[in-house]
């Protein structure tokens, strides 16, 4: 393996490494406040909703965009793809992609807290997480523009 292929290897690895870190913080935050929830809700003899489990989960799905970027960024410095380019791609797409996994997570922590107290918006909860994990979805599929343009 040449010292550029190992530089591109870097990127690709830095792009699942980062958005792991992004879906870990906002699957943190999000749980935090889900735990939160239901304590109240049991305080109050209420039943807990277990859909809050959705929102806790709904930031982890960036590893997964951060995986599929890695493998073609693999594919791509194992072809001869520059590694200096691959780094810098992989460092900035994997943190946007971890950023909108952080951000994620405060809103499902809101989220989780409102539906518990309500009962009522999971479906425009869900549509306003949705709208943040847009960001993510769009750094990986022009990522992947730029990385297949590379070789």
């Amino acid at each position: 393996m040449t010292a550029d292929t190992a530089l591109g290897i870097s990127g690709a690895v830095a792009a699942l490494a980062l958005s792991g870190v992004g879906s870990g913080i906002g699957t943190g935050i999000a749980a935090s406040a889900a735990v939160g929830a239901w304590k109240k809700c049991y305080a109050q003899k209420k039943q807990a909703p277990f859909l809050l489990l959705a929102l806790v989960g709904a930031p982890i799905t960036q590893t997964l965009y951060g995986m599929i970027l890695m493998f073609t960024m693999i594919g791509q410095a194992n072809k001869g793809a520059p590694g200096l380019p691959l780094l810098i791609l992989g460092i900035f797409a994997g943190l946007a992609i971890g950023v909108s996994a952080w951000f994620q997570g405060v809103a499902a922590a809101a989220a989780a807290d409102a539906q518990a107290e309500t009962g009522q918006g999971f479906t425009n909860y869900l549509a306003a997480m949705g709208i943040i994990e847009t960001v993510a979805i769009f750094v990986m599929v022009f990522g992947l523009i730029a990385v297949l343009g590379m070789a």
